[in-house]
């Protein structure tokens, strides 16, 4: 698969905002804390996951991918 293709799939798997906020919250990480990780304001995650915002370019692909990450390692699912 090419670069354009993967990032495409990747950005497309972002959970639904309950969806993230819940995988970020079960995992016991703070929006605090994810906002430092990906170098965003803490409201700008809290808008996220109110669905108010959506992450663009490559922020939303690492968002995508540390929320993947936490879902997979620390949830188990």
């Amino acid at each position: 698969m090419n670069t354009l293709t993967e990032e495409v799939l990747r950005s497309r798997r972002l959970p639904p905002p309950a969806v993230a906020r819940a995988i970020r919250h079960e995992s016991g990480v703070s929006q605090q804390r994810l906002a430092a990780e990906l170098g965003v304001h803490r409201v700008t995650v809290a808008r996220w996951e109110i669905g108010t915002r959506v992450p663009r370019g490559p922020l939303r692909l690492r968002y995508a991918d540390v929320l993947d990450e936490l879902q997979r390692e620390v949830l188990g699912s």
